[in-house]
């Protein structure tokens, strides 16, 4: 018996749509009226009330083979249960060989995204079990800690749950997924069979069966689990159909891939956008860019209309069908989410916890090649991919293990970051990572960004010039910009999924009147001792010197020109106080002892110089880092064990985590717990 249902959720007068689902059932049957069979909800899992799509659509599901078939199937993987502690960006850990990315989610992307998280896996993950053990509930590691079996494989991932439209992107091999990204994976990890999955589950059909089975497909935030990806109909395909869809997912995959080699922070880095395109000035620069993101995103729709064409055929859609699916509301609304992999919805906000900012426009591609310029001052980046010394390297492809270090940074034979210019390097950097912002001296920050626009620019002064109008700047030096605006940009630049890892630290003084530039990655037990010895004892004297001589002139002076020496010696005094304050300071944290390992990552590594950063909302983070440090909060950092010793070794005789983590298992009281033997179902 049927049952007629009227939907006008879409009409901007419902009274009158109404009226006329009830009075015109053939102009409005299939569109606001549905006459519809309760009985055949039960083809589809769930039995939802489809009634917007027809008998034959939702008879997919017993028609066709589900997802979980034909080699294939859909993991959950592991969840940190702390991932403050054993999460982290792929940039701010110190052996990257250790790590192993970890997708976990994150803002709407089709086809690619990188993997920015990685987590610590060395000794087969000894640390991170001990630590699932004691979880409450749990009697057994593999409760958090699931399909750990199937690891390191290349797949498929997607966000778990978010109010964005589901989006599958290659995995690459060598990670581990996770709880809130989980994995499609495939007999033999046989990639043409990844990418042809990747077509698929891409695909308007496959987005709508999913949709389909959701209790509530317009709620605020969805939640794609992998029990509804292992129900939702793949059809079978001929070889043709197979080679097609695979190439069309490998040219989306590239073309997604290709904006990102302008982002800092991904794996696919190679130049910034204005390096990439020609153009007689910065801003015929940016046009070209914008040019180039419009022709990839024109050419992602094309690819994305060829797709569903053919999987609107693979699945035997008639028009009503395929109307049903793009017209209706089960999947997201046009225009959602975006094709360039370094944009983020607000979907992403409540899944990856920050919104990934375009900076595509003139401001932001400006202030992206200014932080390049830094990064080849510091050394991690190389400069002569911009001079056309260097050609960049060949694409990888799609499920390739993520490489240590991206192609735009300077890397040795062994593909590792290097300390020192290589032999022939047209520019030298400083090996103890230490800049300054200071006009005039050797290693001034600013001078040494400026000397890379040298190299990489016909006119760089004029260049230079342009990117402050551009920025907004009058002081065409833009040692303003640096020393107001850099680092909250650079902060910006560098955080991603509640963490905040920003590599190149200011230290100043209380007013800012002086700061030294830190580059992370080169910071060392010597490195506040060498600041004071090599950069604030000679400031120091050349301050208390111009003051003498200063003081010594304004006892012959008179009238206008004394008001004039007494307030610079007043401001040289308040300057070389702060100096000495800030020495002091520096001083204080070297003796606590500040012993930095860069597997704490880069919040608690900052902590303890928490009082020299100016920036008032990364100040409080690395305050209250500090506080719950001392408190013992986080004794699994290795900076903690250097402070406070006793404490931690205490903490060790019943923690086999902490043990393990500070290679202290002599100390541990707690015995190990028997080994279980996983069980694994439905293994590929």
């Amino acid at each position: 018996m049927n049952t007629i249902f009227v939907r006008v959720l879409d009409a901007e007068d419902k009274a009158k749509a109404l009226l006329n689902a009830v009075h015109a059932p053939v102009s409005t049957r299939g569109r606001q009226r549905f006459d519809v069979d309760p009985a055949s909800f039960a083809s589809v899992p769930r039995s939802p009330f489809a009634y917007w799509v027809s008998d034959r659509f939702r008879r997919l599901f017993t028609q066709i083979p589900s997802f979980e078939a034909e080699g294939r199937t859909a993991k959950v993987g592991l969840q940190s249960s702390d991932d403050f502690r054993f999460l982290k960006l792929w940039w701010e850990v110190g052996n990257v060989l250790a790590y192993s990315g970890n997708p976990k989610g994150g803002y709407f992307s089709r086809y690619y995204a990188d993997v920015f998280l990685v987590v610590r896996w060395t000794d087969d993950g000894r640390e991170i079990k001990a630590f699932a053990e004691l979880t409450p509930g749990s009697n057994h590691w593999s409760r958090n800690i699931r399909s750990a079996a199937q690891y390191f494989r290349a797949g498929l991932t997607w966000s778990h749950r978010t109010t964005s439209e589901l989006s599958l992107r290659a995995m690459p091999a060598g990670c581990i997924f996770g709880s809130k990204g989980p994995a499609v994976l495939v007999e033999n990890d046989d990639s043409e069979e990844l990418l042809v999955l990747l077509a698929v589950t891409n695909s308007t059909t496959f987005a709508a069966c999913v949709a389909l089975q959701l209790a509530a497909a317009d709620a605020a935030a969805r939640s794609y689990d992998v029990g509804i990806i292992q129900r939702t109909p793949v059809p079978v395909l001929a070889e043709i159909d197979r080679q097609l869809l695979a190439d069309l997912a490998r040219r989306a995959w590239s073309l997604s891939r290709s904006l990102d080699t302008r982002t800092e922070t991904s794996h696919a880095l190679n130049l910034p956008a204005l390096l990439q395109v020609d153009g007689t000035d910065l801003t015929s620069r940016v046009a070209s860019w914008s040019e180039r993101v419009r022709s990839v995103e024109e050419e992602l729709l094309a690819v994305q209309a060829q797709i569903n064409e053919c999987c609107f055929v693979l699945y035997g859609l008639d028009e009503d069908d395929r109307r049903a699916v793009t017209e209706g509301f089960c999947t997201a609304t046009p225009g959602e989410g975006s094709v360039d992999a370094s944009k983020a919805s607000d979907a992403d906000v409540a899944e990856s916890g920050e919104e990934d900012e375009s900076n595509a426009d003139a401001t932001g591609l400006a202030a992206e090649l200014l932080s390049w310029a830094v990064g080849v001052a510091f050394g991690r980046f190389d400069v002569r991919p911009g001079t056309a010394e260097r050609e960049a390297p060949p694409e990888p492809e799609p499920f390739d293990p993520l490489p240590a270090c991206s192609p735009g940074m300077l890397t040795g034979e062994e593909g590792l970051p290097l300390n020192a210019p290589p032999a022939g390097y047209p520019i030298d950097f400083p090996g103890d990572g230490i800049l300054v912002d200071d006009a005039g001296a050797p290693r001034d920050l600013v001078a040494s960004a400026r000397q890379v626009f040298e190299h990489v620019f016909d006119d760089p002064a004029a260049r230079w010039e342009e990117a402050a109008e551009i920025l907004g700047e009058r002081d065409r030096t833009l040692r303003q910009w640096f020393g107001r605006d850099f680092f909250e940009f650079h902060l910006k630049q560098y955080s991603k999924s509640r963490r905040k890892a920003p590599i190149y630290w200011p230290l100043s003084t209380a007013s800012g009147s002086h700061t030294v530039w830190l580059y992370y990655h080169r910071i060392t037990a010597d490195s506040l001792f060498q600041v004071v010895v090599e950069y604030l004892d000679p400031k120091i004297r050349k301050v208390q010197e111009e003051r003498l001589q200063v003081e010594s002139r304004l006892g012959r002076a008179e009238g206008r020109e004394a008001a004039k020496l007494a307030k610079l010696a007043g401001e040289l005094a308040e300057l070389e106080q702060e100096l000495e304050e800030m020495k002091a300071e520096l001083l204080r944290v070297a003796e606590l002892p500040y012993k930095p390992d860069l597997n704490d990552g880069v919040q608690i590594t900052a902590a303890p110089l928490w009082k020299l950063f100016r920036l008032q909302a990364w100040r409080k983070i690395l305050e209250a880092t500090w506080k719950k440090l001392a408190k013992g909060d986080y004794d699994w950092a290795h900076l903690s064990h250097a402070i406070w010793p006793e404490r931690v070794r205490e903490k060790c005789k019943t923690d086999r985590s902490l043990a393990i983590a500070h290679e202290l298992e002599d100390l541990c009281e707690v015995e190990l717990a028997p080994e279980k033997k996983q069980r694994r179902k439905h293994d590929v």
